[in-house]
């Protein structure tokens, strides 16, 4: 048997080993998808969980399945979430930010409302996310967002994606000044196997799916699991801010 010495040791060598322990993840848009499976890798690292989202039962079955704290409230209010910040126990340590997929409508279908209201959930929540955020995270924390990929090439429906696309990452590098030391990068995904990704595409996702099986340089397609490493990555690389980093499998390399 080991003596309570030798037992300690042990247990100081696999917290050494989770790369997050101790460590106190927010994220905001965590009951699916990428979000979801951030939340899930991170508590894997031995992260301590709070999740947000809007729908309260989706947040409150993440909540059970990976023990984190959980509540349910729409962030593009954003009284609420100036209060949920303001309501947060102790300090944190990484901040997540999983928004919602991008909307593509070509010019004559253009509704101003609904552009309005994605500039809101796309770039306008980033920003309120940073102000209220960033004196609640510890310094050489983290702050991370995510985009949308396209590939830089003019298409209809894409005018205002592009012009959302073009504005985060000088968002995120004017942040990384402003609130230094707290870090900040933006994770710009291109398609991703999630359910907003089949909630899109419905009865077309199994042959988008096949399509980039075949076409991707990396034969397969790009899940929220992938998102979750590089995410978790740069909450622990303490050395990278007010970066931009594309992940789509090499879907900027081929025409999709």
């Amino acid at each position: 048997m080991r003596t309570n010495d030798e037992a300690a040791r042990v247990v100081g060598i696999v917290s050494q080993a989770l790369e997050l322990a101790g460590q106190t993840l927010v994220v905001i848009g965590g009951s699916s998808g990428i979000g979801f499976e951030t939340a899930r890798r991170a508590r894997e690292e031995g992260a301590n969980l709070i999740v947000t989202a809007r729908d309260a039962d989706r947040v409150h079955r993440a909540g059970l399945e990976l023990g984190a704290s959980i509540a349910a409230f729409d962030a593009s209010d954003f009284d609420r979430l100036e209060r949920f910040f303001d309501e947060l126990p102790a300090p944190v340590d990484h901040v997540l930010v999983s928004g919602p997929g991008p909307r593509y409508a070509p010019h004559r279908d253009f509704d101003v409302g609904a552009a309005r209201r994605t500039v809101e959930t796309q770039l306008l929540l980033p920003l309120e996310v940073a102000r209220n955020a960033w004196s609640k995270i510890r310094p050489g924390g983290t702050l991370l967002f995510t985009g949308c990929a396209d590939d830089h090439r003019p298409a209809a429906g894409l005018s205002l994606v592009s012009g959302l696309n073009a504005a985060l990452p000088a968002l995120t590098k004017t942040l990384a000044r402003e609130i230094a030391p707290v870090r900040v990068n933006l994770i710009v995904p291109g398609f991703v196997d999630t359910p907003l990704s089949a909630a899109i595409l419905d009865d077309r996702l199994n042959g988008r799916r096949e399509q980039l099986r075949t076409m991707l340089p990396i034969r397969r397609v790009v899940g929220a699991a992938d998102v979750a490493a590089l995410a978790v990555h740069l909450m622990t690389n303490t050395a990278v801010t007010g970066a931009t980093f594309e992940i789509d499998g090499g879907q900027q390399l081929v025409r999709a």
